[in-house]
């Protein structure tokens, strides 16, 4: 039985990404990306139409992925030097340099639901420097969180986004995220 309901954000995971001569992308050990918050996605492309006989004859619309955020507690070191390409100094000074590579970076997650953890994998996920915030502690103890947003893009393959369902196999369920999950293509 699928779900009926969505609730709740957990198993936050990424996996740097290498890209091949074709731009064909493989995918290291994913690596927990604890603190989930929130993520956002929202969708990117176009919807056009063409008018004739006086109505709209024609409609179409292009997926050219996601725009999203992702709230976390905090941002590990590990992803920092990783994903963001900064650097740590031998005396443990970590250094923003404005000539860093951002990492390409498969991201993966899951929703809770009424029935069972729905888990995402989106595929081509570049993401952005985060903006950093303050403020002066009075009476309150409330964590401050930090936001990265990101663009999740179609892979040269033209796969954006994939997804657990109420049928998919137990196997691949479980081992989502041991490694990037990639459909075992039958001759």
């Amino acid at each position: 039985m699928s779900n009926r309901v969505r609730f709740g954000l957990k198993n936050v995971h990424y996996s740097v990404a290498t890209a091949d001569t074709t731009g064909a992308l493989t995918y290291g050990t994913p690596v927990p990306f604890p603190g989930a918050v929130s993520l956002t996605l929202d969708t990117r492309g176009d919807t056009s139409e063409f008018y004739a006989d006086d109505r709209t004859y024609y409609a179409t619309s292009t997926n050219n992925g996601y725009e999203g955020t992702y709230e976390v507690a905090e941002i590990p070191e590990s992803f920092r030097i990783e994903v963001l390409g900064e650097t740590l100094s031998d005396d443990g000074v970590i250094t923003e340099n404005s000539n860093a590579r951002v990492s390409a970076i498969a991201l993966m997650f899951e929703f809770n639901g009424d029935m069972k953890a729905t888990r995402h994998v989106l595929y081509n996920v570049t993401m952005n420097r985060p903006s950093i915030s303050g403020e002066t502690v009075t009476d309150t103890t409330e964590p401050q969180t930090s936001e990265l947003t990101f663009v999740a893009s179609a892979t040269t393959e033209g796969v954006v986004k994939r997804s657990t369902t109420a049928t998919t196999d137990e196997a691949v369920y479980n081992g989502w995220y041991g490694a990037v999950y990639a459909p075992v293509e039958t001759p």
